[in-house]
């Protein structure tokens, strides 16, 4: 990848002995840069790291390769490449993603500053907005919403959400609320919404479906069902959220741990007994552990000697739904027929 005159301006003015002893990991990175400058590629490889478009990657790989051009002298240990990307991005899931992809250590005194590398199993990482209240529909589910500047976002807006975007805003400037108000719907109808940021402008926004993952909380009608959401609500309203996305499940909803401010959402519904662990769909010892404490504690739904499951709540009153319908499609039918019966009574 790249050429000599291309790897010795990136290395500086070392000798041959000096650039022999620059670090593999090193030497890799600037291999990728030299061959970024020439044909404006991004190594093959790096969506396993990072979940970001080609576009976004070429913008950090210019920025790295200027930073790196500016250099006096140009890094030649790990620990000097790492602190080149993070200064020169200044974005933690970038900077973690290809510091994993070259083998370069966090330095010491970042650690702190850098959260802890994905649990096995996660499929990727969802940073949200600020959580509005009315979007916890219950204690184990929430709507959320994730800024499209985010860059696993910035390249998969579907242009016409982004043409209805513009459109709405040119419609507000002059007071067409009506047309705006359409745009917002068309705009809500794709999976987006435009929301009020902080300095009171205007943010696009995806909105994505959460399903607390290894809990499942009463339902609202159920006995601790509104004491479980509103846990929930005091814990999420007004915060940005990390979610670890496991999966989706059958109706569309993304399966994830939340977490508020360093505080793990299932940890908490759980120890206060309001929610139960879902063994069926998840076996972590820890869960096991916090639904038994609480148990022995008698604390939340536990306080009463046999609560009711949600699951097998569902279960009956869906069956209970069907059995109302049939009765009801009988008496339509006999309606029916009565009617029927009457009107040709009359017409003889």
């Amino acid at each position: 990848m790249g050429n000599a005159l291309s790897l010795k301006s990136l290395f500086g003015n070392q000798t041959n002995q000096e650039s022999d002893s620059v670090s593999g990991c090193v030497s890799a990175l600037a291999h990728d840069l030299a061959h970024f400058q020439i044909t404006s590629q991004v190594p093959e490889g790096l969506n396993q790291h990072v979940a970001s478009s080609k576009k976004a990657q070429a913008k950090w790989y210019n920025k790295l390769l200027l930073a790196w051009r500016e250099a006096n002298p140009p890094p030649k240990t790990p620990e000097q490449a790492s602190r080149l990307v993070i200064q020169t991005l200044k974005q933690n899931n970038v900077d973690q993603g290809l510091l994993k992809f070259y083998s370069l250590p966090i330095p010491h005194d970042l650690i702190g500053s850098f959260p802890p590398p994905w649990p096995k199993g996660v499929i990727f990482e969802l940073r949200t907005l600020p959580v509005d209240a009315r979007a916890v529909a219950d204690g184990d589910g929430l709507t959320v919403y994730v800024d499209v500047a985010d860059p696993r976002e910035a390249a998969n807006v579907p242009r016409e959400v982004l043409l209805a975007v513009s459109k709405r805003s040119i419609a507000r400037a002059s007071r067409d609320y009506l047309m705006a108000d359409g745009l917002q719907r068309k705009i809500a109808a794709a999976g987006y919404r435009v929301l009020n940021g902080s300095n009171n402008e205007d943010v696009l926004a995806k909105k994505y479906r959460i399903r607390l993952r290894g809990i499942d909380a009463p339902e609202n009608q159920m006995p601790y069902g509104l004491e479980s959401k509103v846990e929930l609500t005091y814990l999420v309203q007004g915060k940005c959220l990390v979610v670890h996305v496991y999966g989706e499940d059958q109706y569309g909803r993304l399966v994830g741990d939340v977490y508020c401010n360093g505080k793990f959402a299932q940890e908490i519904m759980l120890k206060k007994g309001l929610a139960w662990h879902y063994k069926a769909y998840d076996n972590r010892p820890e869960l096991i552990k916090w639904e038994k404490d609480a148990r022995v504690a008698r604390v939340g739904l536990w306080a009463a000697s046999n609560p009711e499951k949600p699951w097998e709540w569902r279960k009956a009153n869906r069956q209970g739904r069907g059995i109302l319908e049939l009765i009801i499609d009988l008496f339509k039918l006999m309606a029916d027929y009565l009617f029927r019966g009457n009107h040709n009574t009359k017409r003889r």
